[in-house]
């Protein structure tokens, strides 16, 4: 999948000037267009709305949310291991394309790893929702008190608190790292007084010599090699959540590659959405191609397949145990009260990607996105009837119930989008969307034919 110089992912002729111009033009000299405002005023709005609800959830409880006796987890885990799915990727998607000198990473590894940051900070915020009792959140922190209370290390919250802090700092860094190289660029393009000492900070005294290179280089390349395993464990941590129980349906010990393979799928589905936004929103379509959207609709291809081989293998295995509660959960599947989500799941995930197959329709970017945009809806399926499906049909008929959600389920799942929205339009409007000093060498690679 990497492009050689026969398939250019940059103009001919092209210099360096002009591409810093490309992207650091919107921030320096272009205000903020109409379509911005709007999309930055309605993000806000959503925002509210998710402070407003998670407000009057702490004053009433979870009782105003469909959580039942039989279903406990319900929308908020859902949510939680579907944010943290997408974020997983962003960090990943860098550091695997970096590692594996994949040119057409430049042109998205920035917003990619700024989508792991936000993703990864409102998936953290669900558990503390779910909690019922949020004021206790700090006691999942390991911190020294005179009281001799400490984590509870059987409890599924204390590892995810873990997992999530854990990559939200390495996260952070090997964004900020790779960031360094941009800001001084800002710096010293910024026309303003205090442009240049906010970028001129933050960029650490950066000056570009050979040997601030080649310790940068050095480092973010660590930090990549880093990056690949973690992001493994944190999503296999979120999976553990689900098959360290004895509840059918979870007991299955493939949970955890399933979900790293689903996270990646579903986080690069986001990162096509976003490319295709920022393309459009500041005019980089000279630097985000058609033949970035081929490429990624490849990966989602893939990712499809990958998909199959999971959920086929959970059907083996439930079949193959023999366990009369490990089959009735199967059959529940494809013929409980969910089966119609279900059979959406299947469809969203598996069936529409292989619409990818064909080169004309990984060459449209409407339908490379539109494909991203179905598997996201689809994997948010997944995560839900994974609660839903078990949570429903347990060992005890007495436990069986059936989830309703209620209006504020909706609309903090709704505000969790708008507050993503809120943090991508400003990261979008801050900084760098694309990373140029990576750009420019893929130009003097590009010049070099290399």
């Amino acid at each position: 999948m990497s492009a050689g110089p026969e398939e250019a992912l940059l103009p001919r002729g092209t210099s360096y000037g002009a591409l810093v111009g490309l992207v650091a033009d919107p921030l320096m000299r272009r205000r903020a267009g109409r379509p911005w405002r709007i999309a930055f005023a309605v993000s806000g709005m959503l925002t509210l709305l998710l402070a407003g609800c998670t407000a009057w959830l702490f004053l009433r409880g979870i009782g105003i949310l469909g959580n039942n006796t039989a279903v406990v987890w319900g929308f908020p885990i859902a949510n939680y291991v579907w944010w943290i799915g997408i974020g997983n990727a962003g960090t990943f998607i860098s550091a695997a394309l970096l590692l594996t000198r994949q040119p057409w990473r430049a042109a998205i590894n920035r917003f990619a790893e700024a989508m792991t940051l936000f993703a990864v900070g409102i998936a953290g915020l669900f558990p503390i929702l779910h909690l019922g009792r949020p004021h206790y959140a700090l006691w999942l922190t390991p911190y020294p008190n005179t009281q001799g209370l400490w984590p509870q290390w059987r409890s599924a919250l204390v590892w995810d608190f873990a997992a999530i802090v854990s990559y939200l700092t390495f996260s952070l860094m090997f964004f900020y790292l790779g960031l360094i190289p941009d800001l001084a660029t800002l710096r010293d393009r910024a026309q303003s007084r205090a442009g240049q000492v906010i970028y001129g900070v933050l960029a650490l005294g950066w000056r570009g010599s050979a040997r601030h290179w080649h310790l940068h280089d050095t480092l973010y390349r660590t930090l990549a090699a880093m990056a690949l395993p973690l992001v493994v464990s944190v999503h296999s941590v979120a999976a553990m959540d689900f098959s360290a129980s004895l509840m059918p349906g979870w007991q299955e010990t493939i949970f955890p590659p399933y979900f790293v393979v689903g996270a990646l799928f579903s986080g690069f589905g986001m990162v096509v959405v976003l490319a295709a936004l920022i393309r459009w929103g500041l005019g980089l379509q000279a630097i985000i191609t058609p033949r970035h959207f081929a490429v990624m609709g490849k990966v989602l291809l893939a990712g499809s397949l990958g998909m199959a081989l999971c959920y086929g293998t959970e059907w083996l295995s439930a079949w193959q145990a023999e366990d009369r509660a490990e089959r009735e959960h199967l059959r529940a599947l494809f013929t409980g009260p969910y089966a119609p989500l279900y059979f959406a799941m299947l469809g969203c995930n598996l069936l529409v990607p292989q619409l990818l197959w064909s080169g004309r329709l990984r060459g449209s970017i409407p339908a490379v996105v539109g494909v991203a945009v179905v598997l996201n809806i689809g994997m948010w399926l997944e995560r839900v009837l994974i609660i839903w499906n078990t949570l429903s049909h347990g060992y005890l008929p007495s436990m069986h119930g059936v989830f309703s959600p209620t209006l504020w389920d909706w609309l903090i799942l709704a505000g969790s989008l708008g507050f993503f929205a809120f943090l991508m339009l400003g990261f979008a409007r801050l900084l760098p969307a694309v990373a140029m000093h990576d750009m420019g060498k893929l130009l003097r690679r590009q010049r070099s034919g290399a």
